[in-house]
This record gives C-alpha cells, structure tokens and sequence, in this order.
C-alpha cells in the first residue's frame, strides 16, 4: 500500500476514535489544547501562509469532534495560537506546548489531542518530516509515546 494510502486510512481510523469519544471530550483544556495543536502543526516549518490558515479553520469548522465547542470560539482560539506562532516561533511554540500539556492528566484528551494533530498534519495528503516533529513533540508535553502513533 502507498505511502499516502496508508495515511489517509490512518487518519480516517484516528478520527473514527475520535468520535467515538466525542462525548468524552468537552473540556476546555481539550478545546483549547486541540486549537493549540492545530496551530502548531500548521506553523510546523515556521510559518502559516493565509491559504493553510484557512484549510485548517476549515478542517477545524466541520469536524465532529469539535462542534462541542462554538465554531466562532474556537477560531478565535485558533487565531491567537496562530498568531503567537507567527510573531516569535520559538517563543510561541513553548507557549502552545504549555497549553498541549494541559491534558497530560487525561489520557482520553491527550491522545485525543495527539490524533487531532495528525489528521490536520494529513489532510492535505502530506504528512510531512515538519508536521510529524511537533506532533511528536505533542506527544512528549503530554507524556504519550510517540511511538504509539507511529510518530
């Protein structure tokens, strides 16, 4: 099976867990850590152009999981992360893992949080060596082996 084959069934399954948990995700420590993630995998390689900002606000509106939450919230909340990311990288990467990490404590939310990161990292059909590091440094702020993702 292709490389992207495998992805794109990777992240069908992962957000078929997702929804099957959707109940179990309505905190917001999750909201906020799932806008944070999505952010970070979309500045991976340092920036966000307007055309990935919008793919991924797109992606966040109509996924299931996520329409717990008000869609104008959450983009707010997406915006923010997105534009501490964009100021100072750095800066604002330690930021967004502080907010990541706050699930730590809830092993449903963080892997949930994790899975959320990888399929916005695979929706444009391209995973990539950027978008996989910081999913995989997600993984370690909220103490889940990256290895369990196959990250």
């Amino acid at each position: 099976m292709a490389l992207w084959d495998r992805l794109k069934d990777s992240a069908a399954t992962m957000q078929g867990q997702l929804v099957a948990k959707k109940n179990d995700l309505k905190s917001g420590a999750f909201r906020d850590a799932s806008m944070a993630m999505c952010a970070l995998v979309a500045a991976a390689d340092g920036s966000i152009d307007a055309s990935e900002r919008q793919r991924v606000a797109s992606l966040i509106a109509t996924n299931d999981v996520l329409k717990n939450f008000p869609a104008d919230d959450l983009q707010a909340r997406f915006n923010d992360y997105c534009q501490k990311l964009t100021a100072d990288f750095d800066f604002g990467k330690v930021s967004v893992m502080q907010t990541i990490g706050k699930v730590q404590k809830k092993p449903v939310e963080a892997r949930a949080v994790v899975q959320i990161g990888i399929v916005i990292g695979g929706a444009d059909g391209d995973f990539d060596k950027t978008e996989r590091a910081v999913v995989r440094e997600a993984c370690f702020a909220v103490g889940i082996d990256p290895s369990e993702f196959d990250l």
